[in-house]
């Protein structure tokens, strides 16, 4: 064996405890390092043909590059729906790489087991019915494109193709309908062979990203009125839009699959988590009409990257579509492994750090989270409502404020301009963004550390920039 592969191995305490203090000298300062920052391209070196061992790379790391690394854990990031790590997910996720499980068989390990049971806890969280089906993926995106798999494998059973089999050229025109959709979703009829040209917009509610029901009411009737016309639908629905998370009607648009038939995904990425909350369940009415949902865990679970879930009513498409027929494999009819139900067929232990959070803190933790974010993104809709500077462009809904300067004719360079001010500062981090375009600000608030103190020195940072 190589000897510097035995030498750490036998100091593997020593190591440990070193990385522990590296991330601990990390963690303890998540209130004042800047969390965004503007890094140059580095300069690549050559592989080393001898290598330095493992406590030599850390300090390395320690001293060339941890200090150049984004806050993107801390309280203050409000650039992309980025929720940090609580504790008891920060244990899960060492624990993971510790194990170094591949969760995909079913019984040669519990890590599949506890990814069933911690499904079975989010569709408890998120007031799911018990015939969805889940897993846990990489990201929203993923999600998304699982989901569209699984449509795309409907529609082509709606007119006696199974696309599985034949591929995706066998089917021409499935259209896709959307108000308000996020970017991934169009990435992922690209990426399955729909193409991007087959979305449709819908009309949205006056100065609002929700679709207009009545609208969409009046296009699915001239959709199915034309006999000549056989070509499956599938709409794509937001619980909770990126710019104001805005909620779809889920009932209204349930009611109208009595009349006509359509694929429903609902991409509740991070709106899902209103179900925990009294206060904003009511926005998730509706949401088991879903053929299938995309939720993020990455966001505002505060999990570390890289997780979500997908969840579908139609196990059996997606056993068509993602099923791994190899004999050492198994009978995948009989097989609950997920490799036959996800793109992946090695698959990272991501669902123990979501497991460990949901019973570090249960349902009342994450309602505590999600109404202190929401209080959060309101105090700083309500200084911008009373600021001479800046504009609201949308009602807070829930946790994600979009303003914009209070002028005519605000440019993307302006914006972009102000927002690396912002960002070198250090105080606060926000993205840019288009709202029905206008060139505006974002601010998404989802980490479980933010508290009114952190809007406050945000409300500093924008006043004296």
């Amino acid at each position: 064996m190589n000897k510097q592969l035995v030498t750490d191995y036998n100091n593997l305490n020593e190591i440990l405890d070193e990385t522990r203090k590296v991330a601990s000298n990390h963690l303890t300062k998540l209130h004042e390092l800047p969390p965004g920052r503007f890094i140059e391209d580095i300069k690549f070196k050559n592989l080393p043909d001898k290598g330095i061992g493992a406590l030599q790379v850390l300090r390395y790391f320690k001293k060339e590059y941890a200090s150049q690394l984004a806050n993107s854990a801390g309280p203050r990031y409000f650039g992309f729906v980025t929720g940090g790590s609580t504790p008891a997910a920060l244990v899960g996720d060492w624990l993971v790489s510790a194990y170094d499980q591949n969760a995909c068989g079913s019984n040669d390990s519990i890590a599949p087991q506890i990814e069933r049971q911690t499904i079975h806890f989010f569709k408890q969280l998120f007031g799911l019915d018990d015939e969805y089906f889940g897993s846990f993926v990489s990201g929203a995106t993923i999600s998304n494109m699982v989901s569209l798999a699984i449509a795309r494998q409907w529609a082509g059973e709606q007119i006696g193709i199974d696309v599985s089999e034949e591929g995706v050229s066998s089917v021409s025109n499935v259209q896709v309908v959307s108000a308000t959709n996020h970017s991934s979703t169009v990435k992922s009829l690209a990426v399955l062979g729909i193409g991007r040209k087959a979305m449709i917009k819908i009309d949205t509610l006056p100065d609002r990203e929700a679709i207009d029901v009545d609208k969409f009411e009046k296009f699915l009737s001239e959709y199915h009125s034309d006999p000549i016309n056989v070509n499956p639908l599938i709409l794509i629905a937001n619980a909770g839009t990126v710019n104001t998370v805005d909620f779809d009607d889920l009932i209204a648009i349930g009611k109208l699959r009595e009349k006509y038939k359509f694929w429903l995904h609902v991409d509740a990425a991070f709106g899902g988590f209103a179900a925990v909350s009294k206060k904003y369940e009511h926005l998730m009415s509706g949401i088991n009409h879903a053929d299938s949902i995309t939720i993020d865990a990455h966001k505002w679970l505060n999990v570390p990257y890289d997780a979500a879930m997908q969840f579908t009513r139609h196990k059996k498409l997606q056993l068509k579509v993602f099923q791994n027929s190899a004999a050492y494999l198994g009978d995948p009819d009989k097989s609950p492994d997920f490799f036959h139900y996800t793109p992946e067929n090695s698959r990272r232990f991501r669902a123990l750090p979501s497991w460990m959070t949901l019973m570090a803190y249960g349902k009342e933790g994450y309602q505590e989270i999600v109404e202190r974010n929401c209080d959060c993104a309101k105090q700083l809709a309500n200084w911008i409502e009373t600021s001479t500077k800046f504009v609201l462009l949308s009602p807070v809904r829930m946790n994600v404020v979009c303003f914009t300067f209070n002028e005519p004719h605000v440019s993307m360079g302006k914006i972009q301009t102000y927002l690396a001010k912002v960002r070198d500062d250090g105080r606060v981090f926000f993205t840019q963004t288009m709202y029905k375009g206008t060139p505006a600000i974002r601010a998404a608030i989802s980490n479980w550390q933010t508290e009114t103190k952190d809007i406050a020195i945000t409300i500093e940072a924008l006043t004296e920039l």
